[in-house]
């Protein structure tokens, strides 16, 4: 920690679903001093910030229930900063895992001036190539967890159904924590992954594991992780369009950390996903197009009724040119406009040949609509409680019907509509 502040506490809240309240305390600290630490520092050429602070505190989780937690920062004078913390689960097998983002937190994460998408003069041109996890994140602490994963969890939890937790980061380096789960869950913005991390939740689905994408922009980005001291992955390092001057390439010319879709070993991600991301920015109406679908039960949704400003701020659609699962039915069809481009965005659900049922939502606000109208976080895009009801009961669809095991086997095939909607 550093903090001009004499002394600041620790709480740590296990987020979920305790009799209406969405976390419940776990542990508290003493009061700690508080000091200020030393500059950040700043590594050349890939422009890496790193902390470099002393240890504040120590914190045993032993016994700690495996989940998201949230630590609360409070200094003495009132002020707040949080960290994410996910408690990993050992294994998943007969359960749903949710696969927290942590290389997308830490992407978009500017703190000391540089993200993977600016430096400190706020060009791209001066971003940085590598970004580490050894430095705070900026704003809240918390900002992407908080925004696209904290709803999700909390329904899960209320659920009731079998739960496991981990991270992009750990299904990267050990591919047993995927086994025999029913269900593998992307949280709303999941966009940096490695080939590994992408290899083995293909694997599980082939192995008969479904899978569920609560955003848009999923598995976008090809990144490499590279170890601290320890071993675990510190550093996402991902060069964009700036690739080719990534001295790993000469020795992995097919591990060129861009798009998915782009550069050597080309890999669209809608072979894993069923969509492809297409654009930024957008808001548009979300347009039912398969009412009758088992993921809309109880909705009482017809064809065409539409839910404002459900799509956004990035979208997918499922696009026949890329490779793309078939058969697959477009469950939603949403009519844009971006940068002056007419599309869609399209919801999709495909089975896999081992039985896996694959659900992917096509927008990025999927899991803010869980609390529109509720004015908990204060901003909702203009999303409405009809809405909010809409999205929760489709989730718990999805997530309920995918807890019983392989989709294939239990509920009914996809209906192929994508080549008559898209005229192919």
């Amino acid at each position: 920690m550093s903090t001009t502040a004499r002394a600041f506490r620790v709480s740590a809240f296990r987020v979920g679903w305790y009799a209406g309240r969405q976390a419940a305390l776990v542990w508290s600290s003493g009061t700690v001093a508080g000091r200020r630490q030393a500059r950040p520092a700043l590594a050349v050429p890939r422009r890496t910030v790193g902390a470099g602070w002393e240890p504040s505190l120590e914190v045993a989780a032993h016994g700690w229930p495996e989940g998201a937690y949230l630590l609360r920062l409070e200094a003495d004078s009132g002020h707040q900063r949080y960290v994410p913390l996910v408690v990993r689960s050992a294994g998943a097998a007969g359960r749903t895992l949710l696969m927290h983002a942590a290389a997308t937190w830490q992407a978009y994460n500017d703190w000391g001036g540089y993200s993977l998408y600016r430096g400190r003069d706020h060009t791209y041109e001066h971003r940085s190539l590598a970004v580490s996890f050894d430095r705070p994140y900026a704003g809240s602490g918390a900002e992407k967890f908080l925004v696209y994963e904290r709803a999700a969890v909390v329904l899960a939890e209320r659920l009731g159904i079998p739960l496991a937790y981990t991270t992009g980061l750990d299904v990267h380096r050990d591919p047993a924590v995927l086994r025999g789960a029913t269900t593998a869950v992307a949280l709303g913005h999941d966009e940096y992954w490695t080939p590994e991390q992408r290899g083995h939740v293909t694997a599980a689905r082939d192995a008969g594991t479904n899978l569920v994408f609560l955003g848009a922009n999923t598995c976008y980005r090809r990144v490499r992780l590279e170890p601290g001291a320890d071993g675990a992955p510190r550093t996402v390092v991902c060069y964009k369009n700036a690739f080719h001057a990534d001295p790993y390439l000469a020795r992995h010319p097919g591990m060129a950390t861009t798009d998915f879709r782009s550069g050597p070993g080309a890999d669209p991600e809608s072979s894993l996903t069923g969509v492809l991301y297409e654009g930024y920015p957008a808001d548009a109406p979300y347009v039912v197009e398969s009412p009758g679908h088992w993921v809309f039960a109880g909705t009482g949704v017809r064809r065409g009724e539409s839910f404002p400003h459900l799509v956004g701020v990035e979208y997918d659609r499922v696009t026949p040119d890329a490779p793309t699962p078939s058969p697959i039915e477009v469950l939603a069809h949403s009519p844009l406009t971006c940068k002056g481009r007419r599309s869609y965005a399209d919801s999709a659900y495909y089975t896999a040949p081992g039985g896996a049922g694959v659900f992917a939502t096509g927008t990025m606000r999927w899991v803010e609509a869980l609390m529109a109208g509720t004015d908990a976080d204060g901003a909702d895009h203009g999303m409405d409680a009809r809405t909010g009801a809409f999205v929760t009961r489709a989730t718990e669809n999805v997530l309920a019907g995918f807890a019983a095991g392989p989709a294939a086997r239990h509920r009914p095939a996809p209906r192929d509509n994508a080549g008559a909607l898209y005229g192919r």
